[in-house]
């Protein structure tokens, strides 16, 4: 007796002891929660971000307990618009001694007035590292709130660090809420449309939202062992929601498919086996395939690029799980109350409507339209679906990537727009550079000292650094130093990166660099940002061959055929070229602000994360719709249906199921669209693109028109398929009886 796979195993328990494997699963997503809940989640901290020069300069500061602090700004003006005044004064001086009181305070600096006279500033270093600030801003910003109730006549207001980060961590909350409510109506109308039934539709929801809520339980659990970098949220829902509806998609309706064939004659039970050996086997082949393609992001060594993969391949799995146990047993009781329909129908004389049943899910006249060019004209399906993908990639060869900071966030995050009267009054607190010095060579810390003094000099003659003298803090021992240059520019502008050039290239080589044994290295928003790209490039060919590797030798282990895996590797990069173009279209050439209405903080540039997170994630869901499509080609083959027929059966009896899960997927990440964070909004743009360009373009024209012209060399070199290729051939040679499930499969 041939073995079972394990899929089919699995389905078997959960099909024969249907509530034990409702109840299992349910119980698995509490046990996740209440575990997630009482752990809780460990975010990562500022050592976690270092890389480069910039992280060598913050291990210096950190020797020498001189890292950044955050710092809090509590701007007073007067509501006239007057030059402040006595009452102005007053406030900041119930602000200081307010926040002096304050156990999270580390200092409080003297009122600074602004140079139009118009506000006064108050400047409140907190204790601890900065991404621990956050969690203590909260009595700052209710000190604030009171001065500002005491005084209605001006406008007491806080920007810094923790309390700007606090305002985009809500938006992201609130960006999530919306995107659930943008994303649930769709996606049930969507089900609707496809199966027609409330409790059929029920069944993909249940197991994506309990899927999610799984997921992230477990990220938090995770995050002990590899710190979230604050992604995790978005990453969970963004995946889970689309992955966890489409698995569900393709094994309901393959069972319903195997239901209407059928017409009775099989019992619930074994139709669920059915469809775990055909439908449940391509979703953990997908699903893994998915899991290992996400795991290349490991190989960025990126704290933010970790979050993703671990957060991604959590969601998924679970998924995969969910269908492997609770999916079957809650078919099997669907099943058992339809056979009790159609017994009752037919005790009463009526007739049970199998055959409708089964011709809905035979191919529409839309879809049979659509596949006419690749069944009657590969060769100019296949030329001209190409030229077509390659002309939208084309535009991402220009692709201008940069860190996406609070330059770039949509000001209608109010901390945002707090943040940006900060810096019309203060221009110095834009941009920093803090030049970090460890000085190995005791005997010369006199001379560190003077060339420190010499750095301040020139900064102070550049026009590109600020007037504003220099800050200058040493250890006692004298061993290790931190100036602070400011630079009155935006984080993103040229202005701000040429200072850090001439900083790096030519100050500090004609200073520090000529004091022997003196160790000295540069940090600050601009640094860090600028090392954090540099890294990415640096990754990026790594990681895009090894998943052109991996994807090409998982392909062939799934299918047996060099063929196929080739031509999933080249529809993949044709399928993410496509999509980086769109993007650069619309986000870098400003289109999204004239279509969309983005604002331009959103464009003109695209955000460094987002291509080799894109190129990782479009990789691994074009795998989805591959093993899918290409499970239902290889299984008719397999049956002796010639190629050809092959690919268009199988195409055709895959067409609306795929269409149904893009269209979900598509939903999906199109919501993301609409959120406050650039970064995001390039994500779900390139992701709900690159969905339809595989749906409708890859999956419909060039594969079948490729496979068609391929003929049997797509299964080449599989020795299993030939023989079954040659057999089919004999039989329609001889004109013998097709019978079984061939049958069906023949026109």
């Amino acid at each position: 007796m041939k073995k079972q796979p394990l899929t089919v195993k699995v389905a078997s328990w959960s099909a024969l002891h249907p509530g034990r494997a409702i109840l299992g699963w349910f119980a698995f997503v509490a046990l996740c929660l209440v575990i997630g809940g009482a752990v809780g989640a460990v975010d990562a901290a500022d050592k976690d971000y270092w890389v480069g020069e910039a992280g060598r300069a913050e291990s210096i500061a950190t020797e020498g307990n001189l890292q950044h602090k955050s710092a809090e700004r509590i701007m007073i003006t007067d509501k006239s618009g007057a030059a402040s005044g006595a009452r102005a004064q007053s406030a900041a001086a119930d602000v200081a001694a307010r926040m002096k009181q304050l156990p999270e305070v580390e200092k409080v600096a003297a009122p600074v007035r602004s140079a139009n006279g118009r506000m006064l500033m108050v400047e409140v270093t907190l204790k601890g590292l900065r991404l621990e600030a956050q969690k203590h801003i909260q009595p700052l910003l209710d000190q604030t709130a009171e001065v500002q109730k005491k005084n209605p006549d001006l406008k007491v207001e806080e920007s810094g660090d923790a309390s700007v980060e606090m305002g985009l961590d809500k938006s992201r909350d609130d960006d999530l809420s919306t995107s659930e409510t943008i994303t649930f109506p769709i996606t049930l109308i969507t089900l609707l449309v496809v199966f027609g039934s409330l409790i059929m539709v029920g069944v993909p929801l249940l197991l994506a939202v309990s899927s999610i809520g799984a997921a992230m339980g477990l990220s938090q659990l995770i995050s002990h062992l590899v710190p979230d970098a604050g992604v995790g949220k978005s990453v969970i829902l963004l995946i889970g929601m689309a992955v966890g509806v489409d698995y569900t998609l393709f094994y309901l309706k393959r069972e319903r498919e195997e239901r209407a064939q059928a017409k009775g004659r099989l019992s619930p039970e074994a139709l669920v086996g059915i469809a775990a050996a055909t439908s449940g086997r391509a979703i953990v082949v997908s699903g893994l395939a998915v899991a290992l393609s996400t795991a290349t992001l490991f190989l960025a060594t990126d704290i933010v690029f970790t979050s993703l993969a671990v957060a991604t391949m959590v969601v998924v799995l679970v998924a995969v799980l969910s269908s492997m146990t609770a999916l079957p047993a809650l078919l099997v009781l669907i099943g058992r109350r339809l056979d009790r329909k159609a017994a009752k129908a037919a005790a009463g004389g009526k007739r049970v409507k199998w055959v409708r049943r089964h011709k809905s899910e035979k191919t529409g006249r839309i879809w049979t339209a659509l596949l006419r060019p690749a069944r009657n004209r590969p060769v100019a399906t296949l030329l001209i679906s190409v030229l077509v993908m390659f002309g939208l990639a084309v535009p991402a060869f220009g692709m201008h990537l940069r860190v996406l900071n609070l330059a770039t966030h949509s000001r209608a995050i109010p901390e945002l727009k707090t943040y940006d009267r900060l810096n019309e009054a203060f221009p110095d607190l834009l941009a920093e550079h803090w030049v970090m010095v460890r000085d190995n060579n005791p005997g010369e810390r006199t001379e560190v000292q003077s060339a420190l003094k010499d750095l301040a000099a020139k900064a102070q003659t550049d026009p590109v650094f600020s007037k504003k003298p220099p800050k200058l803090e040493t250890t006692p021992d004298g061993r290790i130093s931190v100036m602070t240059l400011s630079v009155p520019f935006n984080l993103s502008s040229p202005q701000a990166h040429d200072s850090l050039t001439e900083l790096r290239k030519n100050f500090l080589p004609k200073t520090l660099g000529k004091v022997k044994g003196a160790e000295f290295a540069v940090s600050g928003p601009v640094a860090q940002d600028t090392d954090y790209l540099a890294h990415q490039n640096d990754k990026l060919p790594v990681v895009v061959g090894f998943l052109l590797l991996l994807t090409f030798v998982l392909t062939l282990f799934v299918f047996g055929s060099a063929t196929i895996a080739a031509l999933g590797v080249l529809l993949n990069l044709l399928s993410v070229g496509a999509s980086f173009g769109l993007v650069v279209v619309f986000f870098q050439w400003g289109l999204a602000s004239t279509v969309f209405g983005f604002e331009p903080g959103a464009t003109h540039a695209i955000g460094s994360r987002v291509p080799l997170f894109l190129f990782v994630i479009l990789f691994g869901l074009s795998m989805d719709y591959q093993v899918f499509v290409v499970s239902r080609i290889k299984e008719a083959a397999l049956k002796g249906v010639p190629t050809r027929q092959a690919v268009i059966d199988g195409i055709g009896h895959s067409a609306k199921v795929v269409t149904s899960a893009a269209v979900v997927m598509v939903t999906v990440f199109a919501s993301f669209m609409f959120l406050h964070l650039a970064e995001m909004k390039q994500i779900g743009f390139s992701l709900a693109v690159a969905v339809l360009l595989d749906a409708f373009i890859i999956r419909v024209m060039i594969l079948p028109a490729a496979l068609i012209l391929l003929g049997n060399a797509t299964w080449w070199p599989s020795h299993k398929m030939r023989r079954a290729q040659a057999q089919g051939a004999a039989a329609e040679h001889h004109d013998l009886p097709v019978t079984g499930p061939v049958a069906h499969l023949r026109r």
